[in-house]
C-alpha cells in the first residue's frame, strides 16, 4: 500500500573559490534514491542569502555566459553601500537576486523527471566557508 513520505537531507559545500558554479544533479539524484518516494516534489535551496540554485544545460560555454552577465549586472566593486558595514559582498547578494533561490522539480517513478537538457547548479557567490543546501522531498511510496 502506497503512504506518504516527506525526507530531507543536506548538502554541504565549501568551495575552495569565493565564486563556483557548481553541478549538483548527482547528488540529488542519489537522495531521491535513497527516499523511497516514487511520485512527488524535490524542493532544493541554498541556507545562505549569497548562494543560489538554478536550473539549465551543463555546457561550459552557457555557464561562462551566465557568469559574464551576472558580473556585468552585479560587479565585484568596492563602492556599495553595504560595504560601508564593514561587509565586503554586496555583489554576492546582488548576483544570488538574479538567480533563482530555490527550485522544485517532479519526481516521477522514483526519479527526478527532468528536461533533455536540464541540471541542477548551486552557485555560491561568497564561498571559502561552510554552506549547506537542503534537499526535501514530498511524495508518495510504494510500500
Amino acid at each position: 500500500m502506497a503512504g506518504m513520505k516527506a525526507h530531507t537531507e543536506y548538502l554541504t559545500f565549501n568551495t575552495p573559490e569565493r565564486y563556483e558554479m557548481v553541478h549538483i544533479t548527482p547528488d540529488v539524484e542519489q537522495i531521491v534514491r535513497r527516499s523511497g518516494i516514487v511520485d512527488g516534489l524535490c524542493f532544493v535551496s541554498p541556507m545562505h542569502i549569497t548562494a543560489a540554485i538554478y536550473v539549465n544545460d551543463n555546457e561550459d560555454g552557457l555557464i561562462e555566459d551566465i557568469s559574464a552577465w551576472l558580473e556585468k549586472l552585479a560587479p565585484s566593486q568596492p563602492n556599495y553601500r553595504h560595504h560601508q558595514t564593514g561587509e565586503d559582498n554586496a555583489d554576492a547578494h546582488l548576483k544570488a537576486l538574479l538567480l533563482h533561490h530555490e527550485t522544485t522539480l517532479p519526481i516521477t517513478k522514483g526519479r527526478l523527471d527532468l528536461g533533455t537538457w536540464q541540471r541542477i547548479f548551486y552557485v555560491e557567490f561568497d564561498g571559502q566557508r561552510r554552506k549547506r543546501v537542503i534537499v526535501k522531498l514530498l511524495g508518495v511510496t510504494e510500500e
